[in-house]
């Protein structure tokens, strides 16, 4: 059964689409083929990067034909996984709409798998639990990004008992890798996928990325594997 992996924060500068992109690069390079549905309409830079290089779509999901949209396109993509990298307020479509994905799971033949990117701060938990609202009952992995600082820094989710809901339901909590800023900033500035910034790149900023992108496939595999 294939995968829907829906990146979510809901809120701007955690590192969804830092995250998004890394999984897109883990799955190729494990030969998978997976459609992005890249749903930041106003800044759409995971679908820039990987444009021609995936099978993609954008599609606003703050509304209702967004997601009716989603599962069609989900329907038709047969034989790999669908990628979704949300928007900082996805927050406000998933309360309002995601119980129609919800219902169509099943027709669809498809697991639903959230990798929720949180910084340090308590609005990445209590965001959330809203979400929890409307995926009640499937996998949700936290993805503590340590761009803001190590495993040890991100107490008020350590701590918390939310924390001990996610793991006891199956979710991991898992570290995604710092990357320099000036690698990533080359990503996003000359609309570079992983794999070709691995080729294009000066030789000390290829260095950096492959450290980085090797310690990113482990937190996917773990995701994968679970």
């Amino acid at each position: 059964m294939e995968t829907i992996y829906f990146v979510g924060g809901s809120k701007g500068g955690v590192g969804k689409s830092l995250v998004t992109m890394a999984l897109l690069d883990y799955l190729k390079s494990n030969n998978i083929d997976p459609m992005l549905i890249e749903s930041d309409t106003s800044n759409p830079d995971v679908e820039k990067c990987y444009r021609g290089e995936v099978s993609h779509r954008t599609i606003n999901l703050d509304d209702g034909d967004g997601w009716v949209e989603l599962i069609n396109r989900a329907d038709e993509f047969k034989g790999g996984p669908i990628v979704v990298n949300t928007a900082a307020r996805n927050n406000t479509g998933v309360g309002a709409y995601g119980a129609t994905l919800r219902g169509a799971l099943g027709d669809l033949k498809r697991k639903f798998v959230t990798l929720w990117v949180i910084n340090r701060q308590r609005d990445s938990l209590e965001l959330l639990k809203q979400y929890q609202e409307t995926f009640p009952t499937f996998t949700v992995h936290v993805i503590r990004n340590t761009y803001f600082g190590p495993e040890s820094k991100f107490e008020l989710y350590n701590n918390s008992a939310i924390r001990k809901q996610i793991e006891e339901a199956g979710g991991l909590s898992l570290n995604f890798p710092d990357l320099a800023d000036r690698v990533s900033d080359d990503l996003y500035s000359k609309r570079l996928s992983i794999a070709k910034a691995g080729l294009e790149l000066p030789i000390g900023n290829r260095a950096e990325l492959n450290r980085w992108r090797s310690e990113a496939a482990k937190v996917f595999a773990a995701v994968v594997k679970a």
